[in-house]
């Protein structure tokens, strides 16, 4: 198959034009508030000392939205996406109880 030059050039404009789409989307995306249901039933907290220990064994200090695998924020963020709230934003010291430690 031949790819010609003008099917390639349309093929990375509209590339390019979907990557610079989605970053904006995502930070337009509304900041997830303690009273959304998701966030209830994972025990989400903005600020992650606030979690309930006793309900939440799995809790240990220093986990937070920001070390966690799912957080797709960029580094010092104050808040990012999270795949597991529908793409809505976490704060970056929050918690839930899907925390995974990023690797």
């Amino acid at each position: 198959m031949q790819v010609s030059r003008r099917h390639f050039m349309i093929f990375a404009a509209s590339l390019a034009s979907t990557a610079v789409l989605t970053d904006e989307a995502r930070a337009d995306a509304p900041m997830l508030s303690d009273s959304d249901p998701t966030a209830q039933s994972l025990g989400y907290k903005p600020d992650a000392t606030q979690v309930d220990k006793a309900k939440y064994a799995k809790y240990q200090a220093g986990q937070v939205c920001g070390n966690c695998q799912l957080y797709q924020g960029k580094p010092g963020d104050a808040a990012g996406p999270c795949p597991i709230f529908g793409g809505k934003q976490v704060n970056a010291k929050g918690w839930c109880s899907a925390y995974v430690k990023k690797a």
